[in-house]
C-alpha cells in the first residue's frame, strides 16, 4: 500500500463523518491555541518585568536602611522607615569602594504639591546630581538637580511628565513656574522624559528636589532613604555589593553581619528572582493549558476506537485480500496523526491571533516565541501518535474471519 493510497484513504475516512472529525479536531485546536496564548502571556510578562527592572538603572545596587534578614553576606530587603544611612556613608562608598562609577543619595517622602488652581499627591524625591545617570533619567526641558543647588539648599524642582500634566495641564510650559510643597515655593527648573510605569513609584509621577533641601525642609534630619550605587560593569556588581557591605558594617561599628542596620539589594539578584518567578508562572499556565490537550487526545482515541468498531468488516475485507497488519496499523495511525496535525496548525494560528489581539489591546504584553510554536506542533503530533497507537493496534490485531462475520 503506497503513501498516496494511505493519504487518500485517510481523507476519505475522515470526510465520511465531517461533524465527528471536526469536533475531534476542535479539541486539539482549543488545547494548542490555549498553550500558545497562555505561554505567550507568561513570556510577555517576563519580558515586561525584566524591562521594568532594567529601566530603573544600569548595574544598580541600592542600599536601604533597616535591619537585615538572612545569612552570610547576603543582605535582604530593609525596612525603609529606619534611619541609619547618612551622606557620609554615601561619600565613603564613592571614594573607598572599587569599581563604583556613580553614587547618589535619596530622601523620599510623599507630599501634597500644589500649583495655582491645582494640586496632586506625589512622591517628592530629594536627590543628588548622580541620580539621573544611575536611574537613566533623561531631561526633556531645562536641567536636572546640580551639586551647586544641593550645597546651597536651593528650592528648585524637576517634574516628571505626569506630575507636570497634573499641575499645569497636559504638555503645558512648566519651566520657571512655581509649585508649593508644604507651603514652601519651589521653582521648576526641569521636566523629565516619560519612561512609563504606574503606581506610587512611577518616575513619571515624581518631583525631584535637592537632597539637602529635602532634609532641611521636610525630614528635619541628616538621614537618607536610599543610597544608589552604579557599578562600572555587570561583572563587578557582586564585588561592589560585598565591599560596600563590609565598609558600612565598619562605619556603623557592627561586627556581626547578621545585625546589620542596612540592606544592599543587587539589581541582578532582583532580575534573577523575577525571572524565576515568571518562568514558574509560564510553566504553570502552560501546564493548565496542557490539560485541554490531554482531553483532546482522549477525544481522538475515543473517535478512533469508534471508527475501528464501525469499520470492522472493512478491516476484515482488507486483510482477506492481502493487507498486512502493519498496513492496517499505519492506516489508522495516519488518520489519528492527520487529525492532530490539522488541529495543531489551526490551533497555532488561532493562538498567535489571540496573542496578537491581547497585545494590540494593551491589556497585557505578549510574546510568541518560535520555541513555543515548535513545541505546540510537536506535542500535537505526539498526541496523535500516542492516542492513535492503541486503536490502530487494535484494528491491526482483528481476526479477518471474525471481522468479516461482524454485523
Amino acid at each position: 500500500m503506497t503513501l498516496t493510497d494511505t493519504l487518500q484513504e485517510t481523507y476519505a475516512a475522515l470526510s465520511a463523518n465531517k461533524v465527528r472529525s471536526g469536533l475531534t479536531i476542535l479539541g486539539i485546536v482549543i488545547g494548542i491555541s490555549s498553550v500558545i496564548a497562555l505561554v505567550s502571556i507568561g513570556q510577555g510578562a517576563q519580558s515586561s518585568i525584566q524591562s521594568s527592572i532594567q529601566s530603573i538603572g544600569s548595574n544598580l545596587l541600592v542600599v536601604t536602611p533597616g535591619a537585615q534578614r538572612g545569612a552570610g553576606m547576603q543582605v535582604s530587603a530593609g525596612r525603609g522607615s529606619a534611619k541609619t544611612l547618612t551622606q557620609e556613608d554615601a561619600n565613603a562608598i564613592a571614594t573607598q569602594v572599587a569599581n563604583v562609577q556613580t553614587v547618589a543619595s535619596e530622601v523620599s517622602s510623599r507630599q501634597q504639591v500644589t500649583a495655582p488652581g491645582t494640586n496632586t499627591n506625589v512622591s517628592v524625591d530629594g536627590v543628588t546630581s548622580g541620580y539621573a545617570t544611575i536611574r537613566n533619567i533623561q531631561i526633556d526641558e531645562g536641567s536636572f538637580i546640580t551639586d551647586q543647588q544641593n550645597q546651597s539648599l536651593a528650592k528648585v524642582a524637576v517634574l516628571g511628565p505626569t506630575a507636570r500634566d497634573d499641575l499645569f495641564g497636559v504638555g503645558a510650559e512648566a519651566l520657571g513656574q512655581v509649585v508649593h510643597i508644604k507651603n514652601m515655593q519651589f521653582k521648576v527648573v526641569g521636566v523629565t522624559v516619560a519612561k512609563g510605569g504606574s503606581g506610587f513609584t512611577s518616575p513619571d509621577d515624581m518631583v525631584y528636589i535637592p537632597t539637602r533641601s529635602a532634609q532641611m525642609f521636610f525630614t528635619g534630619d541628616q538621614y537618607l532613604s536610599d543610597i544608589d550605587i552604579q557599578a562600572t560593569d555587570a561583572s563587578s556588581m557582586t564585588q561592589v555589593q560585598t565591599d560596600a557591605t563590609v565598609l558600612l558594617l565598619a562605619r556603623h561599628h557592627i561586627s556581626d553581619p547578621m545585625q546589620a542596620d542596612f540592606s544592599v539589594m543587587n539589581q541582578a539578584d532582583i532580575l534573577a528572582t523575577a525571572s524565576s518567578v515568571t518562568n514558574t508562572l509560564t510553566m504553570l499556565l502552560g501546564a493548565i493549558a496542557g490539560i485541554s490537550l490531554l482531553v483532546g487526545g482522549i477525544g481522538i482515541m475515543n473517535m478512533m476506537l469508534t471508527t475501528v468498531t464501525e469499520r470492522t468488516r472493512e478491516i476484515g475485507l482488507r486483510k482477506a485480500i492481502g493487507a498486512r497488519r502493519r498496513d492496517i496499523n499505519f492506516q489508522f495511525l495516519t488518520e489519528a496523526v492527520a487529525l492532530t496535525v490539522v488541529g495543531g496548525v489551526i490551533g497555532i494560528l488561532l493562538g498567535m491571533a489571540i496573542s496578537f489581539l491581547v497585545n494590540y489591546s494593551g491589556v497585557l504584553q505578549t510574546s510568541v516565541s518560535f520555541a513555543s510554536v515548535a513545541l505546540a506542533f510537536g506535542v500535537s503530533a505526539a498526541i496523535g501518535i500516542t492516542f492513535g497507537y492503541y486503536p490502530a493496534r487494535r484494528a491491526a490485531a482483528l481476526n479477518p474471519i471474525e471481522a468479516l462475520r461482524y454485523e
